[in-house]
């Protein structure tokens, strides 16, 4: 990924956004640290393709609706994103394309975006936008299990493919597999219009918000909402507009104008 000549994301108002205070060299720690402030402070979420607004994956868009505005996003948003604040600092790092497995019900076109994070030879898979089964930290990309705050993740072989995994309950469930052949900006632009406007894209059918902790996952999806932790989960219906608005701000710190029309 190269970097825009002709516009710098603004690093100090990004960090007060993600509650980040360390440091800023491009070390594993560093990149950690950043991962998990990043994933537990702007959560996933479609609603602007719910209200039939465009995406925009330009670096000054991402920047005003994710950090200025306070907003969340989606895949092609969170780690555009993220992928300009590592490489201002210095990290290398490379657009991957996934292909999403995790509830698919058939074959679905390769519609994810994560990165790959090349620290001392080693890649790390580095995804904050994959919702309430993603990553709070990166994973060095090698095959076995690895644990992250009481959720458990594998990456295993596939041929020339990589696959993520996550253990749900007691069933591993494969999440993506991808690839580490470098993408371009450019490469995301086809899938981002698809999932955004076709009709039978997920995304366009379902409101959906999320946020990870590491004590716990909660998952908006139209007026369910679903808390999981590690040993159970709970469900709650939303019965208005005004609950629903009310939820978003004070779970998912997602305040939003009263005239954003999100009820069915």
């Amino acid at each position: 990924m190269t970097a825009s000549p002709d516009y710098a994301i603004d690093l100090s108002a990004y960090c007060e956004r993600i509650g980040y205070a360390g440091g800023h060299d491009p070390s594993l720690a560093t990149l950690q640290a950043l991962h998990f402030a990043h994933a537990t402070h702007v959560p996933f979420e479609n609603i602007d393709v719910i209200l039939k607004r465009p995406i925009r994956l330009d670096l000054p868009s991402l920047e005003d609706k994710l950090v200025k505005q306070r907003r969340g996003g989606y895949c092609f948003e969170q780690n555009l994103l993220f992928a300009h604040v590592l490489q201002r600092l210095g990290f290398a790092v490379d657009l991957l394309q996934a292909r999403v497995r995790f509830n698919a019900q058939r074959v679905l076109p390769r519609t994810h975006l994560c990165l790959a994070v090349t620290i001392e030879g080693q890649p790390w898979l580095t995804d904050l936008g994959f919702g309430s089964r993603g990553l709070m930290q990166p994973m060095p990309v090698v095959e076995g299990e690895h644990r992250q705050h009481g959720w458990s993740y594998a990456l295993a072989r596939e041929g020339a493919h990589w696959v993520l995994r996550a253990l749900v309950g007691e069933v591993w469930h494969d999440l993506y597999v991808f690839d580490l052949q470098p993408q371009l900006p450019v490469d995301f632009e086809p899938p981002n219009h698809y999932v955004s406007t076709h009709p039978e894209s997920r995304f366009v059918q379902t409101l959906t918000v999320q946020r990870v902790s590491p004590a716990e996952r909660l998952v908006l999806r139209n007026t369910e909402l679903t808390t999981t932790t590690p040993t159970g989960e709970t469900k709650q219906t939303i019965d208005s507009h005004a609950e629903l608005l009310e939820l978003l701000a004070s779970r998912f710190d997602l305040p939003l104008p009263g005239d954003a029309r999100l009820w069915p």
